[in-house]
């Protein structure tokens, strides 16, 4: 990034800031204030030790998502959630399996929990919870304010990890086009968003494995804003995506910019941290050709050797970046590692099938559900123009 444009996203970080430390203080003083939650986020984790992220905030109101509200409703919803007054500069205490933290939210509400411990969990449970309690007092008429934070441990059996990108790779984003993307998050919900053909059972079977009887650990990565957060979760709910933590972007830069290094940089750090919570296990790893998931991925193959079993890139380009691609793809392939261009979920799956990543009668689902999902409504595909029109190929 250019050290002028880091400049100005500094100041315009700061000036964010600024605002949002004033607003608070006056609603504050003036007791505006709605009530205040913990918003825990999906933390992951091994039979040593967790993490788990979160944030403390106004209840912003937001109600789960129905294909009936309308585009007036959709854009409340949206501006709720980027204006929504964090909690800064107060305690929340943590607990989990007898150990108690308590930890401080920063300047924009954000908290942050690891739990280490001396001797092994000795559950088999793929999930666990950890409790969090918020210790001062926001306002005068605040009750007791507790949540549940959900962490993946992933205890069964594995026989590898699948870390995937977001914006078109499971949902339709138009991430490369500034008006359409922005189009897509103000006029729809999770109910309405469209999502890739046959992604959930493609997903669903790379959990299972190749004999059906797996606990695969998916995680997804992306650089879109904590503010979304509540919007992703319902849409895999929706789509019946499998279960997985978040790792997503909460600097204020992420309002104001779409810098390719600071995606990348955000990107590389979050699958660090998961190759290295996951240090026994290899990886599938799956994004698109729209922005630099081949780049970033190619750099994971290099520095985490023998750790990944393949590499699927979403075809969401024109032939330029798909060139682009491929010569990755030539690189990559000097590591042992196949980065396969694919046109559509179909074609990852028959090759996950081949490589023993999903078992055989899973094709046969990933086909139905392709076939479900381009049963979506004609008023939803005309939102999309080139190649996002059809299974993002």
């Amino acid at each position: 990034m250019p050290a002028w444009l880091h400049f100005i996203g500094k100041i315009l970080q700061r000036l964010a800031i600024r605002i949002d430390r004033s607003r608070y203080q006056v609603k504050k003083t003036l007791g505006w204030l709605r009530p205040v939650i913990i918003l825990p986020y999906r933390g992951f984790g091994n039979k040593d030790e967790i993490y788990l992220k979160g944030r403390v905030l106004e209840d912003n109101g937001l109600a789960k998502p129905a294909h009936r509200n309308s585009i007036w409703h959709n854009i409340v919803a949206m501006y709720k959630r980027y204006v929504s007054n964090e909690i800064p500069n107060v305690r929340v205490k943590a607990t989990f399996n007898g150990q108690e933290q308590i930890v401080t939210t920063n300047e924009i509400g954000f908290f942050e929990v690891r739990f280490r411990f001396p001797e092994p969990l000795p559950t088999q449970k793929d999930w666990l919870e950890v409790q969090l309690e918020l210790l001062d007092q926001v306002s005068g008429k605040q009750r007791q304010v507790r949540a549940g934070g959900p962490v993946m441990i992933a205890q069964q059996r594995h026989q590898f990890g699948i870390i995937s990108d977001v914006d078109d790779t499971i949902l339709v984003s138009n991430a490369t086009n500034f008006y359409k993307k922005v189009r897509l998050m103000v006029l729809k919900n999770a109910r309405t968003r469209l999502p890739f053909e046959g992604v959930a059972s493609f997903y669903s079977a790379l959990q299972k494995g190749r004999d059906g009887n797996y606990y695969n650990p998916i995680l997804f990565v992306s650089s879109s804003s904590w503010n979304l957060y509540d919007l992703l979760v319902d849409f895999c709910e929706h789509q019946g995506i499998p279960r997985g933590p978040f790792l997503l972007r909460g600097s204020r830069l992420d309002q104001f910019t779409f810098f390719a290094s600071i995606h990348k940089q955000h990107k590389m750090e979050k699958i660090r941290q998961i190759m290295n919570t996951f240090n026994e296990l290899p990886f599938i790893l799956i994004g698109d050709s729209g922005q630099k998931d081949a780049e970033i991925y190619c750099q994971v193959v290099q520095d985490y050797p023998g750790r990944i079993l393949a590499v699927y890139i979403r075809d969401v380009s024109d032939e330029e970046r798909d060139a682009a691609v491929r010569a990755i793809a030539d690189t990559v392939k000097q590591s042992g590692v196949e980065m396969l261009l694919v046109k559509d979920t179909e074609e990852a799956a028959r090759h996950a099938q081949l490589r023993g990543f999903i078992a055989p009668e899973k094709v046969t689902e990933v086909l139905a559900g392709k076939a479900k999902d381009q049963q979506a409504p004609s008023e939803i595909r005309e939102v999309f123009a080139g190649k996002t029109t059809n299974e993002g190929a």
